[in-house]
Formats: structure tokens, C-alpha cells, sequence
């Protein structure tokens, strides 16, 4: 599926966000609203994921962490003796994706009050961050890279 917005322009002056316009351009136009959830940010780094899972268990999710992907999943173990008047809780199976930002880990997850919270840090490494490069001086003087050689007082 493609989106109505032309990124073509955005590709002549930016470099390295092809992840970015393709995810725009694909991204889902009918989107599943269950479970629902809420995303938190505390801080610039530090993010947390919240699922209302009312009816599931620790046994009955699953959340693994791919590459630039946290998938969530739950499918509900039925209990054979028991037989409902009426069922009214939404405890069919689902899957929900959520594509991370580079970088970005789990650090923890728990459940409490059939709440799922996941808890997600992005820790950029030393070398990725932005970083002030100095600008050299030129006073007229050759000195690294010289192709002549300084003249001598005799």
C-alpha cells in the first residue's frame, strides 16, 4: 500500500533515511486498535510501552526484540472445564508491532493489573553521537601536508 505523499524531494537532500520513507510509504493503512496501548517518553532516551492485556498471563505473552522491532504477542490457553454464559472479555490472539528507532533495547518488562509494561532505552554509542569538530587555523603558514621545504637563515 502507498501513501498519497510524494518523498521523492526529501531523497535529494538527506542521506541514510531510506528506512525512514520506506516504513512512511508502507506503513499499515487500516490498523488493528486491540489491544490497546500507550507509549510514554520520561526523557530524551527512555521509553516505556503500555498494554492492556486484561485475561492473559505471564505463560500466555510473548515479547521478543528483533532489530529495529519489538513484537508482542498473546493467545490465551483455554480451559476445557469451564463453560461461559457469557464472555465478554477480548481474550482472542494477537500480535502487535511496533518498529524501533536504531539503537533502541528492552531493558524490562512486567505485568500488573493486567497492564503489560515493556520498558525501552535508546543508547547510542559513543561513536555514533554528535560530536564539534575544531577548525584549523590557516595563518598563512604551511604545516601538515607541506610540499616545500622551509627555507633556512644561512
Amino acid at each position: 500500500m502507498r501513501t498519497a505523499f510524494d518523498f521523492s524531494p526529501l531523497y535529494r537532500s538527506s542521506i541514510g533515511f531510506d528506512r525512514i520513507f520506506n516504513l512512511l510509504e508502507n506503513a499499515p493503512q487500516a490498523v488493528d486498535s486491540w489491544p490497546p496501548y500507550d507509549i510514554e517518553r520520561s526523557d530524551e532516551n527512555t521509553y516505556r510501552v503500555r498494554i492492556a492485556v486484561a485475561g492473559f498471563s505471564e505463560d500466555d505473552l510473548d515479547i521478543s526484540h528483533e532489530p529495529n522491532l519489538l513484537i508482542v504477542s498473546g493467545e490465551r490457553k483455554e480451559q476445557d472445564e469451564v463453560e461461559y454464559l457469557h464472555r465478554g472479555l477480548p481474550v482472542r490472539p494477537f500480535t502487535r508491532r511496533f518498529e524501533l528507532a536504531d539503537h533502541m533495547t528492552v531493558t524490562g518488562a512486567s505485568l500488573n493489573n493486567g497492564l503489560l509494561t515493556i520498558d525501552l532505552v535508546r543508547e547510542v554509542p559513543e561513536e555514533m553521537k554528535p560530536r564539534r569538530i575544531t577548525i584549523a587555523k590557516d595563518d598563512g603558514a604551511r604545516k601538515a601536508g607541506q610540499v616545500e621545504k622551509p627555507k633556512q637563515a644561512a
